[in-house]
């Protein structure tokens, strides 16, 4: 079997993996111009990984035993007791091993041999390679072996294959082009939302104040009734008795019909959302897109804050034009389940119980 040089683990739009490995089998005489692919998901374990190279190699016979395929083994650098070893003894060997990681958002190179540098043994500690079980996932040993920008591939009867570890930004390319892409559809929708919420919310105060100026005159109306005519309080007592009366009937006939309890905020609200819904119709407003988006939204951005965590990157969403500052601000009040579009929706599912 003949070993290529371009060894590399890529992201894809699908969130796989794909690994990239130059193998020719032994007898194959023409010359390999691409790499062999490998799609593998992250909660895959290594063991489907390696049946998928035995796959593609020559199987190794011996005059003693039937045919077999090679044995494969996935060998990483481990840095830990390397880093606090450098710590204690030689700051500069500290450095050494802490630019493996790249600056900030890089986390790693693509490519192979990075690790030249350390000279590392084949002992498990101090900065040597480790061999992991088959049974671990793949997401879980790629995110160990960012640590070391690498990983090594044992190949029985050929040498290792070094394979080069994604960057931050590589890894994450795909997500934060999709990250982008609907953060712009969420602008575009977010100002008109907030020019049919400002509407409604103008229209709900002006509602709030007429009925203010109700209430002042009708205390008016009493008063100039009970001491400026020969009504006098004997009359116009029964009638505010009734009055009141018929307000906490008229209360809890709201209350049975829209099942929310009588106060003020409630009938805001209700005003506010009646005005809000008959904008979004009138506008071309499509609530339901907008609050798929925000979900895509924020589903993304724990995606590329995990995947920065295993890198320990401090991704900064801002600087990778994601979306102004009011769309962060709209995904920040949606992470932290957004009162208004909260009270929107049931709203929403009410309005449509009634319809039915």
């Amino acid at each position: 079997m003949h070993v290529g040089v371009g060894r590399k683990l890529l992201s894809t739009p699908s969130r796989l993996l794909k690994l990239l490995l130059p193998l020719k089998p032994t007898g194959f005489s023409h010359p390999i111009d691409s790499p062999l692919a490998l799609l593998v998901h992250p909660q895959q374990p290594l063991s489907y990984l390696e049946r998928l190279i035995q796959a593609e190699l020559p199987l190794i016979t011996s005059p003693n035993s039937a045919p077999r395929p090679p044995n494969i083994s996935f060998k990483a650098i481990d840095l830990s007791d390397a880093l606090v070893e450098a710590q204690n003894s030689n700051p500069q060997s500290l450095k050494k091993l802490q630019s493996l990681r790249g600056g900030e958002g890089q986390g790693g190179v693509e490519t192979g041999g990075g690790l030249g540098s350390l000279s590392p043994s084949e002992k498990s500690g101090k900065g040597g390679y480790v061999r992991w079980s088959t049974s671990t996932e793949v997401g879980d040993f790629v995110r160990d072996a960012a640590r070391g920008k690498e990983f090594v591939i044992g190949i029985e009867g050929s040498e290792d294959l070094p394979v080069g570890i994604p960057s931050f930004r590589q890894r994450t390319h795909y997500l934060r082009q999709r990250l982008m892409a609907t953060t712009r559809e969420i602008e575009q929708l977010e100002r008109l939302k907030s020019e049919c919420d400002g509407i409604a919310h103008r229209g709900a105060q002006r509602v709030a104040i007429s009925g203010f100026a109700g209430l002042v005159g009708w205390w008016a109306g009493v008063y100039w009734l009970t001491f400026k005519t020969s009504l006098g309080w004997d009359v116009m007592e029964p009638v505010t008795y009734f009055v009141g009366l018929s307000t906490v009937m008229g209360g809890y006939l709201f209350f049975l019909y829209n099942n929310r309890e009588v106060s003020y905020r409630s009938a805001l609200h209700m005003t506010v959302s009646k005005r809000q819904m008959k904008l979004y119709r009138e506008k071309g407003f499509d609530i339901e897109k907008w609050e798929e988006l925000v979900n895509e939204g924020k589903a993304l951005r724990r995606e590329i804050k995990a995947i920065a965590e295993e890198y320990d990157v401090d991704w900064d969403e801002r600087s990778d034009e994601v979306g102004g500052d009011k769309v962060i601000k709209v995904l920040n009040e949606n992470e932290k389940g957004g009162k208004r579009g909260q009270e929107t929706r049931i709203w929403e599912e009410r309005e449509d119980a009634k319809t039915k």
